[in-house]
């Protein structure tokens, strides 16, 4: 796999930050553009097809997913000759296998869920990505920095509807049941916090460790905490892991894997699917927190039974950002982050870009934010989000340091894939912190 070039990726999503609290924009796409056609001739037909993650949740809605319906029915009504099939496949499954076997088969879909930065960068340099850089110029200067993630060697091979960051997700009511009063902004506070939960009888923390990439981001955390700015952005283009602060990181998730804050089994949980994952648990009240990003709000609410309990729910609902660590290199203002975006298969028909034009214009962007919720790209539609906890959210990322990608995206599937089941052995109680450090160097040895 190749190297990811783009250590200006991780600026540019701090950039994206800042950009998510702007009120307006320069271009907003009121319609859906009309593709295809050469002096009045009809267009030959043509077939799009669409893979996304917006699968529904256990009461059976799927807001995200009627979003992507309506927005394909709007499109196709504008431009009679294209027919789009979509497929909704839940997301583990989709980024880690339906995508990466079609890709290597030939047999890929044309538009299909892209989470850029590493990642993308293996999938350019394997020619399985259509180069939008030119024929969507003005939707890549419009959406600005946010598209740094998308980019690689100075071309844009996809684009994002969403980007924010992470940190820990809370039910308020089990926070007072349990007598913690204050959100906490420091590990001894959270310690403390976790404590006075199981005092009360109360999971602290859930964790979908059964499907890895969750408890790896507990790792991120401290490793973001631990190794400086400029070692951090480094390693995404040297992958050079010899500063201590990566050990640092391990040793600091196994201080606090001592103080035992998950639910039993956790290995094993799975992160989204079901009332027992780490967000079903979080969604019924069986635990009272979870480190995840900012796409939970809509995850959570898909375990909601009905309205009532949809707005209950979000009644319920806090966030703050990752407490600080004591000591460490890492600037204490940055934050971990990424986002969602969509990537047109190198064959695929030159309206699948004119169709990603029209799910990232401004008009959309803006019914993303008010039908399910989420916290879009475009400038123009900042205005749009009315959600508390994302509005914290957006405020956090705009003030801080810099916003660094997620690390298994940064490091791409070779690299990430043997960083996060090192991770996983820690929690496992099976591996230790320079394990993660020696599979990391030994996978970046085949680089």
């Amino acid at each position: 796999m190749a190297n990811m070039r783009r250590a200006s990726a991780f600026a540019a999503a701090a950039a994206t930050s800042a950009l998510l609290l702007a009120a307006c924009s320069n271009s907003t796409a009121e319609t859906p553009a009309t593709s295809g056609g050469n002096g009045g001739d009809t267009p030959e037909p043509v077939t799009i097809t669409w893979w996304h993650n917006s699968v529904a949740g256990d009461n059976g809605e799927n807001p995200l997913g009627d979003l992507w319906q309506s927005v394909a029915d709007e499109y196709m009504a504008a431009n009679p000759h294209v027919t789009i099939e979509i497929e909704a496949i839940q997301n583990e499954d989709l980024q880690r296998t339906r995508i990466p076997t079609a890709l290597q088969s030939g047999d890929a879909p044309d538009l299909f869920q892209q989470w850029g930065g590493g990642e993308l960068a293996a999938q350019v340099e394997a020619g399985y990505l259509m180069d939008l850089s030119d024929v969507l110029s003005a939707d890549i200067a419009r959406l600005g920095g946010g598209v740094a993630p998308w980019q690689h060697q100075g071309k844009t091979y996809g684009l994002p509807f969403q980007f924010g960051v992470e940190g820990i997700w809370y039910r308020k009511s089990l926070f007072e049941q349990a007598g913690i009063t204050e959100e906490p902004s420091t590990m001894d506070e959270l310690n403390a916090a976790v404590q006075k939960l199981k005092d009360a009888g109360i999971v602290p923390i859930a964790v979908g460790a059964g499907d890895k990439w969750p408890a790896a981001h507990w790792w991120y955390n401290f490793a973001l905490r631990s190794c400086s700015k400029d070692v951090m952005q480094a390693a995404g283009t040297t992958f050079d892991f010899s500063d201590p602060c990566w050990i640092d990181a391990g040793e600091q998730l196994e201080a606090f894997l001592a103080t035992e804050p998950f639910q039993p089994n956790f290995t094993s949980t799975a992160a989204q699917q079901g009332a027992t994952s780490s967000a079903g648990m979080l969604a019924t009240g069986a635990a009272a927190m979870e480190l995840m990003g900012h796409w939970n709000i809509f995850v959570l609410e898909g375990f909601a039974a009905d309205d009532a309990a949809k707005a209950e729910l979000k009644a319920d609902l806090g966030w703050f950002p990752m407490p600080a660590t004591n000591g460490g290199a890492g600037d204490p203002t940055a934050a971990l982050g990424g986002g969602d975006g969509f990537s047109c298969y190198v064959d695929a028909p030159k309206e699948c870009a004119d169709f990603l034009a029209y799910i990232v214009s401004d008009e959309v962007q803006k019914r993303f934010a008010v039908e399910v919720g989420g916290l879009p790209v475009a400038p123009g539609a900042a205005s749009s989000v009315t959600n508390e906890n994302l509005q914290e959210l957006a405020a956090v990322a705009g003030a801080a340091g810099y916003v660094q990608l997620w690390l298994d995206t940064t490091f791409g599937p070779n690299v990430g894939g043997a960083m996060n089941d090192g991770i996983v052995a820690i929690f496992a109680g099976t591996g230790n912190a320079k394990g993660v450090v020696d599979l990391m160097v030994a996978a970046a040895a085949t680089e």
